[in-house]
């Protein structure tokens, strides 16, 4: 685990940062050919950080010609595996190199806890970079059984141009789990960071410059989704785009794709997550910091957050005496204060949608918290409903976590599926077939059983239902997206014994 510093300390590393705030296109930082420019603020101060390229339609142009050009003339794409691994490793190892100013940098920029940038997000963004480049020469293409006159091989070719679009919630993570399998993979790439959070996309690309990417495979537009995001799914010079948002935001990319080239779409949307507890789990301590981790880290802004508690009836007021313990550990505060667990949410406009809900709780049984701290900052939540209330239906992406008490297992199950969503789940019951029969019934891309997750770089993560379709991030599934699979059928007919000569 990193060893972390005093909140001066990381202050003091702040005070002496340098903002990057040029678009990166063509292997250089440019402004925006309009000059235009926009403001990203600090969430925990409302204080603003620099001002960014505010890039257009015509930046997009610029960025996917050149990511185009780099792509045809294959000074990636065809380039050695061997070569195009050692170029990721080198940017891993100047990543790594950075960590603690990318640490601070994502901090600031999206209002993130010092304490998960340093512990959680930075290392395993690296640690995403290095797996996909070290699988870059250990996929094996294949030979399909055939008759002995012929043979027919299966073969992976990068797709092409691919434009990645990043939510704000996890800058460099989301990062690391599309640039990693889209540059293994041979792909030119457009990015479009979210607009509250660019610094740390913005560094990435200074350093995989210096790391020797070669000019146009990996490029950096920055600005609003009308001006760059609708622009980059509409471009017919695009050849597939893997989005990481809202429901509502990915629908629009099946749009942009049906009007312009029918350009693959790849969606991770959002999630509304239960987190079953069966009246036979063990070690509620462990459970209750389980639920608490998977309910308010990251202030909830994360679309796998276990925000629903589905409880039975025989557990749950001993359970929710443990969950509320756990929970009074969890300070909110100044992201930079290592102690604090609880930072800022993104931007004003989110913290009145959150707050909206904190008004709708006050017609329920709040159990915990409840209250706004300060501007920006909510302190973590626990609110009973029935399972019908907005705030059980509903994707808040907040730290607001809703308990749901049921009666028995099928109980328990009807209603975690009751969603539009199906991301992910976890279930908790110390009886192992009770356990995987409720993973195997459970209608979500990732099911944790006696704890909350996501898996790892191994294995895929997307969803089912509305949370998403089209592919999976992370694994050895993830290549899939980024390339198109080729039959090249061999003919091996001796045509002077058939009489063909």
């Amino acid at each position: 685990m990193t060893d972390l510093l005093t909140t001066e300390d990381y202050k003091a590393i702040a005070a002496g940062l340098t903002f990057p705030t040029l678009a990166f296109i063509d292997g250089g930082f440019r402004p925006a050919l309009s000059g235009k420019t926009f403001t990203t603020t600090n969430p925990a101060t409302g204080e603003p950080l620099a001002e960014i390229a505010a890039c257009g339609p015509e930046d997009v142009d610029l960025a996917v010609t050149a990511a185009r050009a780099a792509f045809e003339d294959g000074r990636w794409s065809k380039l050695h595996p061997g070569e195009r691994k050692e170029t990721l490793l080198r940017l891993a190892a100047l990543m790594q190199e950075h960590a603690r100013e990318l640490a601070v940098l994502e901090s600031l920029d999206a209002g993130k806890t010092i304490f998960d940038c340093e512990t959680v997000d930075v290392p395993e963004t690296i640690h995403v970079i290095k797996w996909h480049a070290e699988l870059i020469d250990k996929i094996y293409d294949q030979v399909s059984p055939a008759s002995d006159n012929h043979i027919a091989m299966v073969v992976r070719e990068p797709v092409g141009v691919v434009g990645l679009v990043l939510p704000w919630n996890f800058p460099l993570l989301m990062l690391a789990w599309k640039i990693g399998p889209a540059l293994a993979a041979g792909c030119s790439v457009v990015l479009k960071p979210a607009g509250e959070t660019t610094l740390t996309t913005l560094r990435v690309a200074e350093l995989a410059a210096k790391a020797g990417l070669p000019a146009g495979v990996l490029n950096i537009v920055t600005g609003s989704g009308s001006q760059v995001g609708e622009p980059l799914g509409r471009h017919t010079d695009v050849d597939m785009v893997s989005f990481t948002g809202s429901t509502a935001t990915g629908r629009r990319f099946l749009t942009y794709s049906a009007d312009s080239n029918l350009k693959e779409v790849v969606l991770e949307l959002g999630g509304k997550n239960p987190c079953i507890v069966l009246d036979d789990a063990e070690d509620l301590d462990a459970v209750a910091a389980h639920v608490v981790n998977g309910a308010f880290w990251n202030m909830g802004q994360n679309c796998s957050a276990g925000s629903r508690l589905i409880v039975q009836r025989g557990i749950k007021d001993r359970l929710l005496e443990k969950v509320r313990a756990e929970a009074a550990g969890w300070q909110v505060g100044d992201p930079l204060d290592p102690s604090i667990r609880v930072g800022a949410l993104i931007s004003q406009s989110h913290f009145q949608k959150v707050s909206s809900y904190l008004e709708a709780a006050r017609s329920e049984m709040v159990l915990m918290g409840g209250k706004v701290v300060s501007e920006g900052f909510i302190e973590p939540t626990i609110v009973e409903t029935g399972r019908d209330s907005r705030l059980a239906v509903e994707e808040i992406f907040g730290p607001i976590l809703t308990v749901i008490a049921v009666d028995s297992f099928e109980e328990a199950i009807a209603v975690a599926n009751d969603t539009e969503y199906g991301l992910a789940a976890s279930i908790f019951s110390a009886n192992g077939k009770r356990a995987l029969r409720g993973a195997r019934a459970l209608r979500a891309g990732t099911v944790t059983v006696n704890s909350f997750g996501e898996g790892d770089v191994t294995t895929p993560f997307g969803g089912y239902k509305q949370s998403g379709f089209g592919g999976r991030d992370n694994s050895i599934h993830a290549h899939d997206q980024y390339t198109q699979l080729k039959t090249i059928w061999l003919d091996l007919t001796d045509n002077a014994a058939a009489g063909l000569d």
